[in-house]
């Protein structure tokens, strides 16, 4: 036995050493006793604390920055004055909508000038639990990114639609203290929280008990009812989409993560919002983005340069994008240019047109004019696909019985994930069912339940999509992620649910009876395992199917805005399998206008 302690305690202490060498080998460093591994000079950095630009020159070390001065170094590297500023950090967003699996959502984000992301997997937990959660953990090891995660809230969003996973707080104890996993997901079971919910309430506790922040989800929600949300121990939002909405958040102390994706862009309009006063508690997100708007628009580094171009002072757009994130979500020795932090760094060409031209990930260059200088692994996708199970439908099943001509409608909004309640005439048969009128801008919209085979359909109709001669069908469909199909003829979309059957999830295109084009992702019907260019491309060839020839409304991504009409937390009117749902009263409702 005293063997067997006296080597613990050898490992201990040889531990120990390696950690005090290492601190002291970086105090010789900035001492000037020993050289930096690398050396940038003539350098312009961005000071997060003191929000000025300071020229000189920048030593680094082990990952870590040393700091500004007269060092020399091993390796120095002229930068002949362009801006070197902190690596960007994304508050929130869900990797899953970019449709590719962690290591080639890095691949895309990381030449962007994204060094760090704090997601939640609230999309693939919704289709595979824990598994789903482990599988995203486990593929965001070893990249020059930092993925930090936010334990799903609402699996499934709300008790309105079946998903393939229910997580309660005893299912997400087991990750809640991975060093990783910095809290509890987006709360978007807001009205539970309100109402006291005593599962939501247990929740709530498991992420105060660990110490860990929770994250926010409340569209229009106001005074007192805001009130009752944030004593639940809630401290972000993403969803603001009005001035008054962020400024009232603000002054009840929260963070206020501005939203620029794909189909939700909150950026301008808020923008509007930002003082001296508040800018601290202002972060950036991206939320939803797809890999087209990515690699050719843009992630974080789009909401710096469109904040600066709506007149936001650069090194105010850039703290948003850095330390700010920081400060919310407790995250040590990021954000910033200074001593003892990690070396995270972007070259840009100028703080005006804020171009990024290189990335350094702990030290090392990560990318280089807009491409990754890494390699990423293969992930093992045995336990997250062949996740499509649905029974049997026919095209008859697809038929809307009413009760009368006058009905409910989702009129959609431009940009925007909110939608309109409205009431419209329609024609139906000699049986009462739901005719289509070419000479009317309605489609059908129907939400097939896939994860436990029940037969459940919803149906709604649907306004200001403009799609003429086809069909549109995805199992992208936030947050339960069952099967959507949106047409102007039901043999078009019953082709295009059985192709999505076919290729086990995906995004699949329909016309005439033909399949036009499709995307197979076979990561839980949401992710492909395909390099991101060629998701891209294949996309951005479905953009143009659904824009040139089915005439799809071009203010409207029509992928991302189809996954979000089944979700039943954004206002006004959502459907899930279940049904018709009316977000602002929480009930379903009947198509057909019952006077």
């Amino acid at each position: 036995m005293g063997f067997f302690y006296l080597t613990i305690a050898k490992i201990y202490i040889n531990g120990g050493n390696k950690i005090n060498n290492k601190i002291k080998h970086l105090i010789d460093v900035a001492s000037k006793r020993k050289k930096a591994e690398l050396l940038l000079k003539n350098c312009r950095i961005v000071d997060v604390f003191s929000k000025e630009i300071i020229e000189g020159d920048l030593a680094i070390d082990s990952g870590k920055i040393i700091g500004i001065g007269d060092y020399s170094g091993l390796h120095e590297i002229d930068l002949n004055g362009k801006y070197l500023s902190p690596g960007l950090i994304d508050s929130h967003v869900h990797i899953e909508s970019s449709m590719v699996s962690p290591s080639q959502f890095a691949r895309a984000v990381v030449p962007k000038g994204t060094t760090s992301v704090i997601a939640d997997p609230h999309e693939i937990a919704n289709v595979c639990g824990l598994k789903g959660i482990k599988f995203m953990i486990e593929s965001s090891k070893d990249l020059p990114l930092n993925v930090y995660y936010m334990l799903p809230s609402c699996v499934p969003a709300t008790p309105f639609e079946n998903s393939g996973a229910i997580l309660e707080a005893k299912e997400l104890e087991g990750l809640i203290d991975n060093p990783i996993v910095l809290g509890l997901g987006e709360m978007m079971n807001y009205p539970g929280v309100i109402q006291g919910d005593s599962k939501i309430v247990d929740k709530l506790k498991l992420a105060q008990d660990h110490n860990k922040i929770i994250d926010g989800h409340s569209p229009d929600i106001r005074g007192e009812e805001l009130n009752a949300y944030i004593i639940g121990g809630i401290k972000t939002d993403h969803e603001c989409s009005t001035v008054d909405e962020m400024q009232e958040r603000l002054r009840k102390g929260m963070y206020i993560s501005i939203r620029e994706g794909s189909a939700a862009k909150n950026l301008e309009t808020l923008i509007e919002g930002i003082t001296p006063e508040n800018e601290r508690r202002c972060l950036f997100c991206t939320d939803d983005r797809h890999p087209e708007d990515i690699i050719e628009t843009g992630h974080v580094d789009n909401n710096v340069r469109t904040a600066i171009k709506n007149g936001i002072d650069p090194i105010t757009a850039i703290k948003m994008a850095t330390i700010n994130v920081c400060e919310c979500y407790g995250i040590k020795n990021l954000g910033a240019i200074a001593p003892g932090y990690d070396a995270d760094l972007i070259i840009v060409d100028s703080l005006e047109d804020f171009n990024v031209l290189e990335v350094i990930k702990n030290g090392k260059f990560v990318a280089k004019d807009d491409q990754p200088l890494f390699q990423v692994k293969k992930e093992d996708i045995t336990e997250v696909s062949g996740t499509i199970n649905f029974k049997k439908i026919h095209e008859k099943d697809l038929k809307i019985k009413l009760t009368g001509n006058r009905v409910n409608v989702m009129k959609l909004l431009p940009h925007s994930l909110l939608t309109e309640k409205v009431i419209r005439e329609v024609e139906t048969d000699n049986k009462g069912y739901f005719q289509f009128n070419k000479d009317k801008d309605l489609l059908k919209l129907a939400v097939i339940e896939r994860h436990n085979a029940t037969g459940n359909i919803g149906f709604s109709l649907v306004e200001n999509f403009n799609l003429k001669g086809g069909a549109i069908a995805s199992s992208v469909s936030n947050d339960s992620h069952n099967i959507l199909v949106i047409g102007d003829n039901d043999h078009d979309m019953y082709l295009a649910i059985e192709e999505i059957k076919k290729i086990q999830g995906g995004v699949v295109i329909v016309s005439n009876g033909k399949v036009l084009k499709k995307l197979e992702l076979p990561i839980a019907g949401l992710m492909s395992d395909k390099p991101i260019e060629i998701v891209k491309d294949i996309l951005e060839e479905m953009l143009q199917i659904a824009y040139d020839r089915l005439g799809v409304n071009r203010d409207l991504d029509p992928f991302m805005t189809l996954a979000f009409l089944a979700l039943p937390v954004i206002p006004e009117i959502k459907v899930t399998d279940k049904g018709l749902f009316d977000v602002v009263n929480f009930k379903f409702i009947d198509i057909s206008v019952n006077d």
